[in-house]
């Protein structure tokens, strides 16, 4: 039978000019398997995704039709139609792009290494994208900020702001499109008509949550819409924890910015640590449950705690780079005094007049060495003097 003809799929490499790519280097075979297995198999399927990667897709996918994986694969395999996901493709402009096209980001490799989070695991046997810019471009200078739906109005503004500079510092910024931090962060970067890219769980023709469709729209005008899984599929718990390991891969480093101690942006924390990515962590008020993980991830040492984008830049920028230079308080007239003028100074009163010996004796140094002093500091204009004594004229 045909992979096209709507019923059992057993070649997927017919009709195979219709598969949308870059015209880059898969062989159209292996590009038309992995189109099959994204549409058949769930995101993130860590058991077929180990035998892709040992064997290679083709492997994986006899297993699959054979029902190796189960019944239920193999049942979805024999009912896949590609011509109907082509088509929908087609509509929605979304191009399939594989491992080794250029615009492939090779640091998805990275999760090959990675152990399993909740049953989900392995590199995407292809990704599907909806937008005019380049993929592996765009994250090759990129960051992800994730964190809470239920966003308090200080997280959102952070989210917004960490955006917009990075944009500005020309880093795209990654988030998941949904709700709260995930959309402050899109838009931040909007703002001032920088990069941005959602990694959804869901096709990138489905507008989800439906509330966000327009910065979809917008997302997709200006960036890219990432998805793993086939145009037309609609999104569930297990794919949005198969999402948040794509987020985490595809950046140099993640921020989170508000989560709960049991939240998805947590989930993604610990993608970016399995995948050796640099986790940040904005702090929060610590009477707010929307700060509880970052929190508790600065606690443990698992996220660098930030507070601006400088001290993101320091951490994702190549080392000797963006480097911040060590932050003091304000400086004050006598820093620069060397011990015994600090002295003197700090016997003079601020609210009365005294003597030089008064000045002398509770600074333990001789009178002319007082006297020596105290001209110094009144050129420096730190204390005046009249008839009655000696007075400081600058606050401690």
């Amino acid at each position: 039978m045909s992979a096209f003809d709507g019923r059992v799929v057993r070649d997927p490499t017919v009709k195979t000019e219709r598969i949308p790519d870059d015209g880059c280097s898969a062989p159209t075979s292996e590009r038309a398997v992995r189109l099959a297995l994204s549409c058949v198999v769930e995101g993130g399927e860590p058991a077929v995704s180990e035998v892709a990667t040992a064997s290679g897709p083709v492997a994986a996918w006899d297993q699959v039709v054979a029902g190796r994986f189960g019944d239920g694969l193999a049942e979805r395999a024999s009912h896949l139609d590609l011509d109907r996901v082509l088509e929908r493709a087609a509509r929605s402009r979304a191009r399939f792009v594989v491992p080794g096209d250029q615009e492939w980001p090779e640091r998805l490799g990275d999760l090959r290494f990675c152990d399993e989070v909740q049953r989900r695991g392995g590199v995407p046997f292809g990704l599907w994208l909806r937008g005019p810019a380049h993929l592996a471009q765009l994250a090759e200078r990129s960051v992800a900020i994730v964190g809470s739906r239920a966003a308090t109005p200080y997280g959102t503004a952070v989210a917004t702001d960490l955006a917009a500079e990075l944009a500005e510092h020309g880093f795209t910024v990654i988030s998941g499109g949904a709700y709260g931090i995930d959309t402050a962060a899109h838009q931040g970067a909007l703002a001032v008509t920088g990069p941005t890219v959602a990694v959804l769980a869901n096709g990138v023709d489905v507008g989800y949550p439906q509330g966000n469709a327009k910065l979809f729209d917008w997302v997709a005008e200006h960036g890219l819409i990432v998805s793993e899984l086939a145009p037309g599929t609609h999104p569930s718990r297990v794919r949005f924890l198969a999402r948040n390991r794509l987020i985490a891969a595809l950046g140099l480093g993640t921020v989170v910015v508000e989560a709960a101690l049991r939240s998805g942006a947590r989930n993604t924390a610990s993608w970016a640590l399995g995948c050796g990515r640099v986790l940040m962590a904005v702090p929060g008020s610590v009477e707010s449950a929307m700060s509880g993980a970052t929190h508790l991830m600065i606690r443990n040492g698992q996220a660098v705690l930030v507070t601006s984008v400088a001290e993101v830049l320091e951490l994702v920028s190549e080392s000797g780079q963006q480097l911040i230079p060590f932050q003091q308080g304000p400086t004050r007239a006598t820093d620069d005094l060397d011990p015994v003028r600090l002295a003197v100074y700090e016997a003079v009163p601020a609210r009365r007049r005294v003597g030089a010996g008064e000045i002398a004796l509770a600074a333990g140094v001789s009178m002319p060495t007082a006297l020596a002093q105290l001209s110094a500091l009144e050129v420096a204009g730190l204390v005046v003097v009249d008839e009655v004594g000696w007075r400081a004229v600058v606050s401690r």
